[in-house]
């Protein structure tokens, strides 16, 4: 059944003109990654004085102050919520999947854990199509295949043992895909305020718990890198809730693989940090098969699938 036509909010307007929502979407999934680059950075750089367990709760505290002027000057209203259970899952899920992530940046390489992170548009398109009903073309279905490849010339099964960090960069990976399909659902009658500062406020007090087991005060350098994370971590959301409102999610996901090289050049920059060649080669095969089905994609006419809800998802 065909769906009405969800517009860009009139502040997306002001900032990118007449652009097409496709357009728009795109360039705000960009921001979205370089921004979630520069979390990883001030992630593993909080770490070193820092239990993450209390890394992922100060993310997520700072983040709820971050979200009262954002809140505040477009209206409580906005954020209201309408779907509690898909809230309460997505918390829960969210958890998961930050622990296991943020966990993952401590044990293996920025470069391995992005890579890995590329799985995540595999569950996607695949849940994509089982729950929310979104059609996989045949170049879709060309994609996953290859990107099934492309993880196994990264992580290389048989070859070398899988770490601790790899299987919480995949749980992360699937955790993030799940949360995916969630935001997809809630954008329909939810704004993005109410899913952005919904998450965060209720991850205070899950992952206050277990941050309660390590803790200790962090220093003037740590402060500095919790408050940088807090603030890329909402903006990327923000984008990339909006986005998700705007446009059918698969169409947005091989933009994720813009992450490997900005990673990889960040990590080699800061932590001296040179990936292997396989996960060059891996995350190479990858993106070149991606950008493909991106192009094509938003070439389409239907490859923007808006939503039922006339309830746009706003950025501020």
């Amino acid at each position: 059944m065909p769906q009405s036509k969800t517009n860009p909010s009139p502040w997306l307007i002001r900032i990118f003109g007449r652009l097409k929502p496709q357009s728009i979407a795109l360039i705000l999934t960009m921001m979205a990654m370089v921004m979630f680059t520069g979390m990883a950075i001030c992630i593993r750089k909080a770490s070193t004085d820092l239990h993450i367990l209390q890394v992922v709760f100060f993310r997520n505290l700072l983040a709820c102050l971050v979200m009262i002027p954002i809140v505040s000057s477009s209206g409580f209203k906005k954020i209201t919520m309408t779907k509690r259970p898909l809230y309460f899952l997505r918390a829960l899920v969210g958890s998961v999947g930050m622990i296991a992530g943020f966990t993952s940046l401590t044990l293996i390489s920025l470069a391995e854990a992005t890579a890995i992170s590329f799985t995540a548009p595999i569950f996607v398109t695949i849940s994509a199509s089982l729950i929310l009903g979104e059609i996989i073309r045949t170049r879709r279905i060309f994609a996953i295949m290859v990107g099934f490849i492309g993880m196994l010339v990264i992580v290389q099964p048989g070859i070398q043992s899988i770490t601790l960090g790899t299987a919480l960069a995949f749980l992360a990976a699937m955790s993030h895909a799940i949360n995916a399909l969630i935001i997809k659902k809630l954008t329909k009658t939810e704004t993005s305020q109410a899913i952005v500062a919904w998450m965060v406020v209720m991850l205070v007090p899950i992952t206050f718990i277990p941050a309660v087991l390590v803790w200790e005060w962090p220093n003037l350098e740590s402060w500095y890198y919790l408050w940088t994370l807090a603030i890329f971590g909402t903006f990327a959301h923000m984008c990339l809730t909006t986005a998700y409102s705007m446009v059918e999610i698969t169409s947005l996901q091989p933009l994720e693989f813009f992450k490997l090289p900005l990673t990889a050049l960040l990590a080699w920059i800061i932590f001296a940090e040179v990936p292997g060649i396989w996960t060059w080669v891996g995350g190479v095969i990858i993106f070149t098969s991606t950008t493909y089905i991106t192009h094509r994609e938003a070439r389409a006419v239907d490859s923007s699938k808006p939503n039922h809800s006339s309830h746009q998802g706003k950025l501020l």
